[in-house]
């Protein structure tokens, strides 16, 4: 999904997952997600929920969600960790807390490692700070 117009952003990478939850009483629900990433904000990635009454989108780390696939990740709103489905397949769990709730969500591993993978061939993890436009981002801030 590569956004334009309307006020959204032109993404380098998006990649249309299905995540998984549960809800208060157990039951399982799914739900039509897309991770994306624009390389003039190295630092991020973005979730954004596609729901009926609009879409939600979330935005963390893209340093959380490589060190998440590895090894449990994060202080605050995400939390982001290795786990396994009850299917037994290898999964990524992301948790979001936030005053309305929290929701925890399970994302195929191979799914989460693609977009990462894409994400590395337009900003090499590491070098994010030589991709970063500060004087862009500050007439950005400046001009809305």
């Amino acid at each position: 999904m590569n956004l334009s117009g309307s006020g959204h952003t032109l993404s380098d990478v998006a990649l249309d997952i299905t995540v998984e939850c549960m809800d208060d009483r157990g039951i399982r629900h799914e739900i039509d997600t897309v991770l994306s990433y624009v390389g003039s904000d190295p630092f991020a990635v973005a979730m954004t929920f596609v729901t009926s009454d609009g879409d939600l989108v979330w935005t963390f780390g893209r340093d959380l969600l490589i060190r998440g696939t590895e090894a449990p990740a994060g202080d605050g709103d995400v939390h982001v960790s290795p786990a396994i489905g009850l299917s037994g397949r290898a999964m990524v769990a992301i948790e979001l807390t936030s005053p309305d709730g929290h929701l925890v969500l399970m994302a195929r591993a191979g799914d989460v490692s693609d977009f990462i993978a894409r994400t590395a061939a337009v900003v090499a993890p590491g070098t994010e700070s030589d991709a970063f436009d500060a004087d862009l981002l500050i007439s950005r801030l400046l001009a809305s």
